[in-house]
């Protein structure tokens, strides 16, 4: 309706009273507006990715995260849209018609489409991700982009990026249409394995009724009978050496907590197989590096 106001009156003075009182109010309803929606969905949208990030992976966990990709995304939107509407107000305060403006949109739209074809890319990608779910805020992923491999938890999603945090600290700016294979770890389950270095000399049988006795009692430990998703399993003898055998033993895990789980549970049977006086393989000896020869006099 001001819109319609200021168009029917163009030959106002700029910035004198009359032009203060026809658009003066209006202007900073529309940016005071503006601002508080601003303001507001940014602290909105920090608390749901707070909760998404300490949400773990059962059911409630994974709507968390949803929940906080899908108002990062609602939240983007409507910030673009209010500002626009202000830019549009202060063209029209200013007595510039909008109208041409717009119309020529569509114009330039196509003379910009043949270079912006990576931002409809991104844009059209990000979409897609959205829709299907491939990931949502706070789930941790391994990326495989056009120009390498990205790990790490997902900060913020949009409609064209996603930001990733990487175990360093480093914030990644991933364009949605550069990602060509997505691995999520926080969805379903994860599978601990672990590998133990022993001597040829040690019988794997007993290795196995040792670490089948530290299972029971780790079934009913915190944290791991509520990471463990089913009893851990020893697959035997996976690789021979010259001086080692190597026991490989299994977990399925929550998926959030399978690196965590890995550290503990290789602890945890390493210090139970020391104590049984099994014993491990020398550790490799480097051989010394060959002086180097003095340089021709």
């Amino acid at each position: 309706m001001r819109l319609l106001l200021a168009l029917e009156r163009p030959d106002l003075p700029l910035f004198s009273v009359s032009w203060w009182t026809t658009n003066g109010i209006g202007l900073a309803v529309t940016l005071l507006i503006a601002i508080a929606l601003t303001a507001f969905t940014r602290h909105y949208v920090r608390r749901f990715r707070k909760r998404a990030a300490g949400a773990g992976d059962d059911a409630e966990g994974r709507r968390e995260r949803r929940v906080a990709t899908v108002v990062g995304l609602i939240a983007g939107v409507l910030v673009v849209i209010v500002w626009f509407i202000f830019a549009l107000d202060l063209l029209v305060a200013l007595g510039v018609n909008p109208g041409p403006i717009i119309a020529s949109a569509g114009i330039a739209g196509v003379a910009l489409g043949f270079g912006a074809q990576t931002l409809v890319r991104d844009t059209i990608a990000g979409l897609f991700i959205f829709l299907e779910g491939q990931y949502d805020v706070g789930d941790v992923v391994d990326l495989t982009t056009t120009n390498g491999s990205v790990s790490g938890t997902v900060e913020q999603l949009s409609i064209r990026t996603t930001a990733i945090r990487q175990f360093d600290g480093t914030l990644s700016i991933v364009p949605n249409g550069a990602i060509v294979i997505t691995n999520n770890r926080t969805r379903g389950w994860g599978r601990a394995i672990v590998d133990l270095r022993l001597a040829l000399t040690e019988d794997p049988e007993k290795v196995r009724d040792v670490l089948e006795e530290q299972f029971d009692e780790l079934e009913q430990q915190e944290p791991f009978k509520d990471w463990f998703r089913e009893r851990p399993k020893v697959l035997g003898v996976t690789q021979l050496t010259d001086v080692a055998e190597v026991i490989r033993v299994t977990a399925e895990t929550a998926p959030s907590h399978r690196v965590e789980c890995e550290r503990l549970l290789r602890a945890k049977l390493s210090q139970r197989l020391a104590e049984r006086g099994f014993a491990t393989p020398p550790a490799p000896v480097a051989s010394p590096a060959a002086p180097s020869r003095p340089p021709n006099v």
